[in-house]
């Protein structure tokens, strides 16, 4: 109840923000010159406020996008009102696994650090559909994008950690929808599911948590320093409703207390991101910039393993030999 009151309220928590804190406030005074982050989905909505803001803070940001013209926009606008904002962009469609190991490969050739990875993009409530490998599409972005891209560019990360002694960051974007997902958390029998496309995308977004659980676990496993965190930015409307904008302005209509604007939505994200009070913290999930605690499947260990050998074995159905 307390993190109700905070919301609706705009009062801050232990952090010392809350849901009315914008992501340039959370980031003041903060230097991220000596920083590469990726942001995907930095193109529009929340993604572009925290690509801005990093770029802001001197971060070097590269933005990975499907729509290349919109990414270039973007990079345009950031850079008009921030000279020396540092932007790359790069094509990534989360859809499809040739198009992420492109991306990857592209990264790599780059020879840039990677200090903090961003998992932003995403689908919402899409009529059902397929991706180009055959996945549920809203899993496909949510999930199996992210955890193929973060698997492929993790040694890039490891390496930066070496050689830098800065702390990685990964830090993906999950929702408060995760508590409406299936029964037993993630339909692993039944991923392409005709029914049910608002529990599919709960079911997405409980996978973003777990996989931030157990790459953790991994990590902190191999002794490695990288944190891995997953976010709720809260509820804002930005191109991610463009499926279903009616339903979601009759819902803001009745609940308008609940609703961020996007610098209010950024800042969740570029406070795990790039905030030293966070240095050490992983596995955690975050709301309103304040640790919160998810779902009890969200929290399942077992659960989290078992999506982590499914997604792998997914990936690997899918792959061009």
């Amino acid at each position: 109840m307390d993190g109700v009151f905070r919301l609706v309220s705009g009062c801050p928590g232990p952090s010392g923000f809350g849901s009315a804190s914008t992501a340039q406030e959370v980031t003041e005074g903060i230097d991220g010159t000596n920083l590469t982050a990726l942001v995907t989905g930095g193109a529009s909505g929340i993604g572009l406020e925290t690509s801005r803001v990093l770029a802001l803070r001197g971060v070097h940001v590269i933005i990975g996008a499907r729509n290349m013209k919109a990414a270039n926009e973007a990079k345009n606008k950031i850079v008009r009102e921030t000279p020396r904002a540092r932007i790359d962009v790069l094509e990534l469609d989360l859809c499809s696994t040739n198009s992420i190991r492109s991306f990857a490969d592209n990264f790599i050739a780059l020879h840039l650090p990677l200090n903090i990875l961003i998992n932003n993009a995403g689908i919402m409530f899409c009529p059902f559909q397929l991706s180009q490998d055959g996945i549920e599409v809203q899993f496909a972005t949510n999930h199996i994008g992210h955890f193929l891209l973060t698997n492929l560019l993790l040694d890039t990360m490891k390496n930066t950690v070496k050689a830098s002694g800065i702390q990685g960051r990964v830090v993906n974007l999950s929702s408060i929808a995760h508590n409406y997902c299936y029964k037993k958390g993630i339909r692993f029998h039944k991923i392409n599911d005709k029914q049910g496309e608002k529990r599919a995308y709960g079911q997405s977004k409980l996978a973003n948590i777990l996989h931030a659980n157990e790459l953790s676990r991994r990590l902190q496993e191999e002794g490695v320093n990288i944190t891995v965190n997953s976010v709720h930015p809260g509820l804002i409307m930005t191109p991610l409703f463009r499926h279903s904008a009616a339903l979601m302005k009759l819902l803001k209509f009745f609940s308008f207390f609940l609703w961020k604007n996007v610098p209010q939505g950024a800042a969740t994200t570029c406070y795990v991101a790039l905030h030293p009070r966070l240095n050490g913290v992983t596995g955690k999930y975050f709301a309103d910039c304040n640790e919160m605690r998810p779902s009890s499947y969200a929290r399942n260990e077992s659960l989290a393993r078992e999506l982590w050998e499914f997604s792998n074995k997914l990936i690997s159905s899918v792959s061009v030999p």
